[in-house]
């Protein structure tokens, strides 16, 4: 009796073939894609911690708390949280937070920055 085409042992391996294909690249594009948000995420947040810092450094004659008012505002409009504003000598130390669950249980990317007055060596 002639085999009928489809019928044989190796029916049905390229469907389980092309399965585990689209399984690998669709967890290949998952990794790919959860890496490059933690990758902005960070960028984002250290590009908050740096202005928060100019921001707080720029109003220090006007004393801490209205300078770190100012690096609170550029953290809300920049979407990360302001986690500390504090002062060493002349120096604003500002650290940030990025907003947003975190991804696969790792703690939320985060940033520091200071600055400073110019002119002056530290």
């Amino acid at each position: 009796m002639p085999e009928v085409e489809g019928t044989g042992p190796d029916s049905g391996v390229a469907t389980i073939w092309t399965a585990t294909a689209v399984a690998a690249l669709t967890g290949v594009a998952l990794l790919a894609f959860w890496l490059g948000a933690e990758v902005i995420a960070r960028h984002q947040a250290e590009s908050a911690a740096d202005l928060g810092a100019l921001a707080a450094a720029s109003h220090a004659s006007e004393g801490p708390a209205p300078a770190c008012e100012r690096a609170r505002w550029v953290a809300d409009r920049m979407g990360v949280t302001l986690l500390t504003c504090r002062w060493q000598q002349l120096d604003a130390l500002v650290e940030v937070e990025a907003r947003g669950p975190a991804f696969a249980g790792l703690p939320r990317p985060s940033a520091h920055a200071r600055a400073g007055p110019t002119g002056e060596p530290p």
